[in-house]
């Protein structure tokens, strides 16, 4: 039987090296790999195709995922997850990796319940949210570029006397901007685990302008639904000229970084092995710097929290 690859929900930076990694790995072990394109909707579709060395050389570098992805409303259906399964059968798929978030892996434990497959879920998601793993794949690449924007809007932010409000991307986690917000400096930091104290920070903010700041960088993680409140509120209270920034899809593009590359070559590694060891459904997971698989079971319907360490750190910074 053969071993399958797809990607599913939203991409990120480190999907193509554990791509490349995934095709080279199984032929050093005499596996034979596939790709399933289009996620879930191309499991339905049956696209469906092995894979060789020439599909994955020179990919190393990209951002994003050559064997693309997809949400699929599809595979809530019984009958669809039906026809997925009958399409592996065809190609003698019974294991697959999926790179993804916590929906792509509760979709595929459906699914695992229903038929005879084994799964490992790499976590992929610039939203940091998997429950159990310090790390996903595209966080560090995603950091990196919001920290090259922020370094520039701070230049500008400086030359003009502004205040500029950045919203960053994590969905309902607020990770990549309180990471974001202490290694840039940031003046003001808005997510959804912490209640900002506004009092304060005005105080000290009305105290820093009147002896001579002249800008303010604010970071806000979409999550909070607070950007268009903060940009009011520097507006009103602190009496600055205010713009707001949206960075958007930007965050999960670009090159993907030296320590993704290195880690998506592990998470595959670790995948593939367990796979060819034992059925399992399972989520590999990177924590206090170790690799280890958690049972689906376990991570379903857990949020993850981010390290309190970190909250601290945002906490006295922005007071």
């Amino acid at each position: 039987m053969a071993i399958a690859i797809m990607c599913s929900g939203g991409d990120s930076c480190g999907m193509n090296p554990a791509i490349k990694s995934f095709v080279d790995y199984c032929y050093e072990k005499q596996e034979e790999p596939y790709f399933i394109y289009e996620g879930f909707e191309g499991l339905i579709d049956n696209k469906i195709k092995k894979a060789k060395h020439k599909d994955v050389a020179g990919i190393l570098h990209l951002g994003g995922t050559i064997i693309k992805t997809s949400r699929s409303k599809r595979f809530f259906e019984k009958k669809y997850r039906q026809k997925a399964y009958e399409n592996l059968k065809s190609h003698d798929i019974d294991k697959i990796i999926v790179l993804g978030g916590n929906g792509s892996f509760e979709g595929l434990h459906v699914f695992a319940q229903e038929f005879e497959i084994s799964f490992v879920g790499i976590p992929a998601t610039i939203d940091n949210d998997i429950y159990g793993s310090d790390y996903a794949l595209g966080v560090d690449t995603a950091l990196n570029i919001i920290k090259s924007a922020l370094d520039d809007i701070r230049d500008t932010s400086a030359s003009i006397r502004k205040a500029f409000v950045v919203e960053t991307m994590g969905r309902d986690c607020g990770y990549l901007a309180a990471i974001s917000a202490i290694t840039s400096g940031a003046e003001i930091c808005v997510i959804p685990e912490i209640k900002t104290d506004f009092d304060s920070l005005e105080k000290k903010l009305k105290d820093e302008l009147k002896h001579g700041r002249e800008y303010i960088l604010a970071v806000v993680s979409e999550g909070s639904k607070q950007t268009n409140d903060l940009v009011s509120w520097i507006s009103n209270k602190l009496k600055i000229e205010t713009r707001s920034i949206v960075l958007g899809h930007i965050q999960r593009g670009g090159n993907p970084t030296v320590f993704e590359r290195l880690m998506a070559n592990e998470f595959v590694i670790y995948s593939v092995d367990k796979l060819l060891e034992e059925k399992t459904q399972s989520v590999i997971v990177y924590k206090n710097s170790k690799f280890k698989f958690i049972d689906i079971k376990k991570i379903s319907n857990k949020k993850q929290k981010i390290n309190k360490k970190i909250l601290e750190q945002l906490g006295k910074m922005t007071k």
